[in-house]
């Protein structure tokens, strides 16, 4: 390993996903290892232009490997976006003498980073950390899977009210650009129908499932709407469309909103930042630059933090057609 690199600073940018803070742990604790100091950076990129560091030590990190969020806050920078801001944290972090960093988040603050990295020859590694699973590089983004295990607890309960009062419940979840969360807890949970970015159901193609769930003897379904959906403006105007075209239907609506982020992290996702956490500062240790440490085949990959921003994380189509099979 190079010993060019003696103090590596950390921060969680963006929105926050239960693992950040088991990834944090992991970090703090391999640099200890390998016998290199470790700075926590707060408030994201807004701290490091601010100088927002503090010294951890293996201790700094205890009894919170099981804690949602993120111990580092996170925080929106506006002023990291302009080069005189990204110089501001260039110079916060010399005068620290931190010589590489580690950012959890999605592809926002991977994007921040590679420009941060390109101007001032810094070196960066990436951790993903995103609950919606849509980065490229990865089949399992920090939180995800936690995400989708609160998700399948809440529609269970939905579903018991919905079987008592026959109603159809459209409940959207988070996914703006994929719909990897709907897809699964639809399938784990056994819902009715599944919306999402990547494939366009279509109204008369729904009403139409619909129609057949109330023939088979069916007196309540679930229908799962990824936030990113295209089928309709919004899931309160999908209420009302069927509405008006099923009256046999009543229907409601359960937007799950930000419940999904929060959260203890499933025993996968402790795991997969604990993995995520050394693999990253070892890589830096090695001399890696610009990549994101990510899960293929159960190993841990670095994938270019380029490719892992313009790549497209892809729907599992086998998984699709399982649904399909299963909504009979």
């Amino acid at each position: 390993m190079t010993k060019n690199i003696k103090k590596i600073g950390v921060m969680t940018s963006g929105g926050d996903s239960p693992g950040m803070n088991a990834a944090v742990r992991a970090v703090v604790r391999a640099c200890v290892y390998h016998n290199v100091e470790c700075y926590g950076i707060y408030r994201g990129f807004q701290g490091m232009i601010e100088g927002e560091f503090e010294l951890m030590s293996a201790r700094s990190v205890k009894g919170i490997i099981n804690k949602g969020g993120t111990i580092l806050k996170s925080a929106r920078s506006k002023e990291f976006m302009t080069y005189e801001g990204r110089k501001k944290a260039y110079e916060e972090l010399k005068k620290n003498d931190i010589d590489a960093i580690v950012v959890i988040g999605g592809d926002g603050s991977f994007t921040g980073a590679m420009i941060f990295s390109d101007e001032f020859n810094f070196p960066v590694m990436g951790i993903p950390g995103t609950i919606d699973n849509d980065i490229f590089g990865t089949s399992h983004t920090l939180g995800y899977d936690t995400a989708c295990n609160t998700v399948v607890e809440v529609i269970d309960k939905i579903r018991d009210t919905a079987s008592s009062h026959d109603r159809l419940f459209f409940i959207e979840v988070m996914g703006r650009d994929a719909g990897h969360i709907a897809l699964n807890v639809g399938v784990g949970a056994g819902a009715e129908e599944i919306l999402i970015p990547e494939e366009d159901l279509g109204l008369d193609r729904l009403l139409e499932s619909l129609r057949r769930s109330k023939r088979s003897g069916k007196t309540s379904s679930i229908v799962i709407v990824a936030e990113g959906d295209k089928i309709g403006k919004n899931v309160f105007e999908l209420k009302d469309y069927v509405e008006e075209n099923l009256g046999e239907y009543e229907v409601r609506v359960s937007v799950l909103g930000h419940m999904q982020r929060g959260g203890s992290p499933s025993c996968f996702d402790r795991v997969l930042a604990s993995r995520m956490g050394v693999k990253a500062v070892e890589s830096l240790l090695e001399g890696k630059n610009k990549f994101m440490v990510g899960l293929l085949s159960d190993q841990m990959a670095l994938t270019p933090l380029e490719k892992a921003i313009k790549g497209q994380s892809k729907i599992d189509l086998e998984l699709l057609r399982v649904s399909d099979i299963l909504t009979v």
